[in-house]
């Protein structure tokens, strides 16, 4: 045997056998294809447009005052403070912050701590899909395996996804832990309905399982939806952990601060993981985002009025050119199908669309278990500059 060969045997023993069950992001390779191809990039969810003055000049203070070394480990007194208030003054719910708030780095982390903190192997996980892609990897390396439930596409225009509410029934197992929430959507655009949201709620008690929610999205909204938080539904106050973050709503996503909200036994279980995986969240970027949760509600108003705006002028142009989608109810993406352009798959068509086009977009088969599934789909992200979108648009059009 040659050398090499043995080698990578010898290598890929020293391999989790975890990481077999997924890839890296394809939503991040596909803006390091943006780049290389000098694409529009509409692929990724973060904004080309900058946040707030007020929050970037309280980070700078937070840092000129010397708040540069650990916080708490589960988060500034003060940060948590506020975002009780916070969740106070959106959904009435009362909240202890020393034992039922969790400072995390991102959304994404808060994500795993609370999995590894409640699931034990041979645990099953309920995800909807098409899915935020971590979820998955997530489930997977917590020791918990997934169980998924389709969300079907729109009708018509008027219409959401929506799921079968036997086959979501049929996933709740004598096994099952949790079920992991999404609302608003990523990447459908979806907002559970409160009647959706009490149909996983009888669920959740009558089969003891957790809901993990993330609602990232909650103040980008269009057309009067309205945002429910699960943990704000009767009965599910203890059997609830919500994860949230200052990324989307206050256009920072490279700050890495969010946080998840449990009940104090389950807050004491992820709090041992987030500790030993992360210790913290950026000291300054905490208090900075103290004050972005004290923002007045005319800047959520704004927010939603200038994503109406985008969304506006973006999805018009998607149908024009070829695609088949829906407006978004909520969050900044929308699910295209590709079928019209006769591609093979969708990771063939978004190659094209970053390389000959000059617009970089999600393979659809990346947010499915089953990459058939998606494979007449792709996503975009419309969290972007007016003009960026324009640019986009007029791209776009060299389909035709």
């Amino acid at each position: 045997m040659a050398e090499s060969a043995v080698q990578s045997r010898n290598q890929k023993q020293f391999i989790s056998s975890k990481v077999e069950f997924f890839t890296e992001s394809v939503i991040r390779e596909m803006t390091r294809q943006a780049y290389l191809h000098g694409a529009v990039n509409l692929s990724q969810g973060y904004p080309d447009f900058p946040a707030s003055d007020e929050i970037k000049r309280a980070a700078q203070d937070a840092i000129a005052k010397d708040i540069n070394q650990y916080a708490i480990t589960w988060g500034a007194k003060n940060f948590r403070q506020a975002i009780a208030a916070h969740v106070k003054s959106l959904h009435g719910l009362d909240l202890d912050p020393d034992r039922e708030i969790t400072v995390c780095c991102g959304s994404t982390e808060a994500m795993i701590s609370s999995l590894l903190g409640v699931c034990n192997p041979g645990d099953e996980v309920i995800i909807f899909e098409p899915f935020y892609e971590n979820y998955g990897p997530d489930a997977f390396l917590s020791g918990a395996k997934p169980q998924f439930v389709k969300l079907l596409p729109p009708a018509t225009e008027k219409d959401d996804w929506t799921f079968d509410e036997r086959e979501l029934r049929a996933a709740f197992r004598p096994h099952t832990k949790a079920i992991i929430l999404n609302t608003p959507n990523n990447p459908t655009g979806k907002v559970f309905t409160r009647a959706e949201l009490e149909l996983i709620r009888d669920l959740c008690v009558e089969f003891n399982v957790l809901a993990i929610t993330d609602e990232i999205y909650e103040h980008i909204l269009y057309d009067g939806t309205k945002h429910i938080a699960m943990a704000s539904l009767e009965g599910m106050r203890e059997r609830t952990i919500t994860i949230n973050s200052v990324s989307k709503t206050y256009s920072v996503t490279g700050w890495r601060v969010g946080w998840a909200i449990a009940p104090p036994s389950i807050s004491d279980a992820l709090r041992k993981v987030h500790d030993f995986l992360t210790v913290g969240a950026p000291a300054p970027l905490q208090e900075a985002s103290a004050t972005a949760l004290a923002l007045p509600h005319s800047y959520y108003q704004d927010l939603a009025e200038k994503y109406h705006e985008r969304r506006r002028r973006f999805i018009p142009v998607l149908n024009e050119v070829g695609f088949r989608c829906s407006p978004p109810k909520g969050a900044y993406y929308v699910m295209a199908d590709i079928s019209k352009f006769k591609f093979a798959d969708d990771v063939s068509f978004a190659k094209y669309l970053v390389e000959k086009i000059g617009v970089a977009a999600v393979p659809g088969s990346s947010f499915y278990h089953n990459p058939k599934d998606g494979m007449q789909q792709v996503r975009f992200a419309f969290c972007k500059k007016l003009e960026t979108l324009d640019e986009a648009a007029k791209r776009l059009k060299k389909l035709n």
